[in-house]
């Protein structure tokens, strides 16, 4: 089925199969900020925002896309160059792999509520599964985030 995608403000046209999952497209078109952790919609590592929202898109069809606008951390260069000073400057940055997703939570948080408390930051960042660390060393690091930075 051919659909045409905005995608970090810009328009794709692809062939995708009815029931390719939107992960599966954004990784081949290259986006790769979208990874795969679980398939079970536990792990956060997909997340991307579908009309700004936060969307897992590893059980998100990509026909569903249709007439959305869907954003992934490499449309974010910016907020993410930032947000990744901050949580590298805290120790969050040990292995990488859930710190894509992770930042798409924090960047909406940082959107929605730059004023969050440690408790709404933690909210935020419940889906997003990290096998390395106690989560504390993300908590500095959005925070710092949201305080404005380094």
């Amino acid at each position: 089925m051919e659909v045409l995608l905005n995608i970090n403000n810009k328009n794709v046209t692809v062939n995708v199969p009815a029931d390719e999952m939107l992960m599966t497209t954004l990784r081949n078109l290259g986006y790769y900020s979208v990874r795969c952790g679980c398939d079970t919609t536990n792990c956060g590592l997909c997340t991307v925002w579908v009309d700004d929202e936060i969307t897992l898109s590893c059980a998100y069809p990509t026909f569903r896309a249709l007439g959305h606008t869907i954003t992934t951390l490499e449309g974010l260069q910016e907020d993410a160059s930032l947000l990744a000073d901050c949580l590298a400057s805290e120790g969050a940055d040990q292995c990488g792999f859930c710190t894509t997703g992770m930042m798409m939570s924090a960047i909406a948080l940082k959107r929605r509520n730059p004023n969050a408390s440690d408790d709404e930051i933690r909210e935020y960042l419940i889906g997003n599964l990290c096998r390395c660390t106690g989560y504390e060393s993300q908590l500095r690091g959005v925070r710092k985030y949201l305080q404005g930075g380094l």
